[in-house]
């Protein structure tokens, strides 16, 4: 999984370090919503059935493969 620095220190958030990295790589590959940012970045939904049914958000860098962030998106409907 590529991802820069701020993406490691990102996990070190108690409210991210649960966020497994399989649910980050599933998000990812095979979303159930995408948007894509001005800025090139891709938003990438997931509902995430082992956390309760709640939806991750993955963010990546416009190269569609580096990961820039994750976390659990209280707004988000599928």
């Amino acid at each position: 999984m590529k991802c820069p620095a701020y993406f490691s220190h990102m996990r070190l958030r108690p409210d991210r370090a649960a966020i497994l990295d399989e649910w980050i790589l599933a998000t990812a590959r095979f979303p159930e919503r995408e948007e894509l940012q001005r800025d090139g970045r891709l938003r990438r939904w997931r509902r995430i059935p082992a956390a309760g049914g709640r939806i991750l958000r993955v963010v990546l860098l416009p190269d569609a493969e580096t990961i820039h962030n994750a976390f659990f998106d209280r707004n988000a409907r599928l």
